[in-house]
């Protein structure tokens, strides 16, 4: 056999061309996604607190907008509940998805493919087009449990995690069925139940999945807006999407300063909490070798 012509060599100049281009296409994505960072950062710190005197250097910048919010409006108080909701949510709506998704997985019983189909066909309606039933049912329920009615934090936690339930369940069924269902043969031959087989062998390997949906349930719920504004009226029991948004309902200028300040504090328990998931995340992929 006869070996073909050298393959050509590429030549430095076209190299550092290509290199070049990538890192100007990498800092113009990077610039694109800080700009609406150092946007709000510049009005949050802008002492006339308005939408049109801001500027990406405020003159005499300052913290004045933080205090002004802090002492006039009910913030922490909205601060608290939008972190209530959102982990209360999170990991009920995870416990509940787990739960069903392991019997979806690893069971069969009738009813499960129209199971699983019906959660799949509700999950296409958005939870906001049942406003009215919803806020009817829990107009019955304050009645009789003010507790988990209208305007209370726990109602509301219990519309979101009917929200969620169904789109995690499905998630995390796809997961479970990639484990090998010979892991929980394994077990139930050793004597363990399927309860001590879902807790000590499904669990730790679908850690990953597990962390995904609680941080996206967590983002969902904290951002959320339209029902928190429907459901909860109080002042007292506003979350931090529906206080802030009243800041700028009025006079949208005149308050900007202060909706920054806020829009920047409610992206601190986010980025935490993806912190913490984040070792979660990478020990899941390495972990749960089997032993031969």
């Amino acid at each position: 056999m006869t070996a073909g012509p050298p393959a050509r060599a590429r030549r430095p100049g076209s190299v550092r061309g290509g290199m070049l281009l990538r890192h100007l296409a990498a800092l113009a994505v990077t610039a694109f996604a800080l700009l609406p960072i150092v946007f709000v950062l510049s009005a949050a710190l802008n002492p006339l607190g308005t939408l049109d005197s801001t500027t990406v250097l405020p003159a005499g910048a300052g913290l004045g907008n933080a205090r002004k919010l802090f002492a006039t409006t009910h913030f922490w108080t909205w601060y608290r509940n939008s972190v209530t909701v959102s982990a209360l949510t999170a990991a009920l709506s995870l416990a509940v998805s787990a739960l069903g998704a392991y019997a979806f997985s690893r069971h069969r019983f009738r009813g499960r493919r129209a199971g699983l189909v019906g959660l799949l066909v509700i999950q296409a309606f958005p939870q906001f087009l049942a406003i009215v039933p919803l806020y009817a049912v829990f107009s019955v329920i304050s009645d009789n449990w003010p507790a988990f009615g209208l305007n209370s934090v726990w109602g509301v936690t219990l519309l979101y995690i009917g929200g969620q339930v169904g789109v995690n369940t499905w998630l995390m069924k796809g997961f479970f069925d990639s484990i090998p269902r010979e892991l929980d043969d394994a077990m139930l031959i050793d004597g363990c139940t399927h309860h001590q087989a879902f807790r000590r062998v499904i669990l730790p390997l679908a850690a990953p999945v597990l962390a995904i949906s609680a941080l996206l349930v967590f983002i969902a719920t904290i951002n959320e807006f339209l029902i928190a504004s429907v459901f909860l009226t109080g002042d007292g029991q506003r979350t931090l999407a529906v206080g802030l948004y009243g800041l700028i309902a009025g006079e949208r200028n005149s308050s900007f300063g202060m909706f920054a300040v806020g829009t920047l504090l409610t992206a601190v328990p986010t980025v935490l909490l993806f912190q913490f998931l984040q070792r979660y995340i990478v020990h899941g992929l390495t972990a749960g070798s089997v032993k031969g």
